[in-house]
């Protein structure tokens, strides 16, 4: 997203310790060479109550930043330039929270910051919970053809649409919204399909393929949610010939990134008949133009980027915050973290 959800003025919204606990399985210890010394705690581009509390709650200090600033949080996903120089400015600082489960934004500060010290943490699985329950949402939704019923003006005595019970189901991506997604599904009794880049077997699913057996993960898919990171490799994954392997009565939903899906073969492939429907909380371009002919597309669902909103996701990188400050104080276990390389 271009703009930061956390520059607004915060609203109301459930505490993080309310939450059921994130099933991210992505928390390393720091090795102890690199394990940040305590020092001050900087939020840009402005502190929110919100967060100023988790970081006190966390046992950190807020301070403006300077030559002593030991660790930035980054409220944005906007001005990566600033960023930037801030990082190439204050050599002391060793650690950076970024608001966002994706780093899309940031990789090419990403690959271009050559600090080994330097460490990065997002919010990946921190928002798994609301992003898996809008997939979930828009794959029922797009069974029981609610778009063309909500777009009815009369009684109509045909009678169309599926049950999710028992169906074939194709996760793309193996994060906490997977993990999530699969507790989910869990009891429609579906068979499920996780593609990941190993084959190392995900907890609650059915079957694990590589991305090297996407197309046949594809294939034998009822409905395909996509859940991966957006990096140089995924970019365009779902295209034109994986349309073509699908079932004309497969369901499509993206709750990753546009740039995943090509857009213009997803038109396409709606428009023929190659798929039976799709739900997309994100597009490619984003935010999507009027008059798009993705927004006259027979049988799709289109949701503003809409499955995490900010009462949704405030308390939750909250929580995120305050784990990673007692990480950055003591025993170095930090959640998130970010291999500059691969981009997530």
């Amino acid at each position: 997203m271009s703009t930061s959800r956390y520059d607004q003025p915060e609203t109301a919204g459930p505490r993080a310790g309310q939450h059921r606990a994130v099933t991210a399985t992505d928390s390393v210890p720091l090795a102890s060479d690199r394990r940040p010394t305590p020092g001050s705690i900087t939020i840009l581009p402005k502190p929110g109550a919100l967060f100023v509390d988790a970081v006190l709650d966390g046992g950190g200090q807020i301070a403006e930043l300077d030559a002593g600033t030991r660790a930035i949080v980054w409220l944005t996903s906007s001005e990566p330039e600033r960023l930037e120089q801030i990082l190439t400015t204050h050599p002391a600082i060793q650690w950076v929270q970024l608001p966002w489960a994706g780093v899309d934004a940031f990789s090419g500060l990403l690959k271009r910051c050559d600090r080994p010290q330097l460490l990065w943490t997002s919010a990946k699985g921190a928002y798994a919970q609301p992003v898996a329950e809008h997939a979930l949402m828009l794959t029922l939704a797009l069974l029981r053809r609610l778009p063309e019923r909500l777009a009815a003006t009369t009684w109509s005595h045909e009678s169309t649409g599926e049950s999710l019970y028992g169906l074939s189901v194709t996760i793309v991506g193996a994060g906490g919204i997977a993990v999530e997604l699969l507790r989910l599904l869990a009891p429609f009794g579906v068979k499920t399909t996780v593609v990941r880049r190993s084959e190392e077997p995900l907890p609650g699913a059915d079957r694990t393929l590589s991305t090297d057996d996407l197309d046949e993960a594809l294939a034998t898919a009822d409905i395909v949610v996509l859940a991966a990171a957006m990096t140089d490799d995924t970019k365009h994954l779902i295209g034109q010939a994986q349309f073509a392997v699908m079932k004309p009565s497969a369901i499509l939903v993206n709750i990753a990134r546009g740039g995943l899906v090509d857009t213009d073969a997803l038109v396409d492939a709606l428009r023929s008949g190659a798929i039976a429907g799709a739900g997309v909380d994100v597009t490619d371009p984003e935010p999507l133009p009027d008059g798009h002919p993705l927004w006259s597309a027979p049988n799709v669902i289109i949701t503003p980027h809409a499955a995490d909103t900010p009462e949704m996701t405030a308390p939750l990188l909250a929580e995120r915050l305050r784990q990673n400050v007692v990480a950055f104080l003591g025993d170095g276990r930090f959640l998130g973290v970010v291999d500059p390389q691969a981009g997530y």
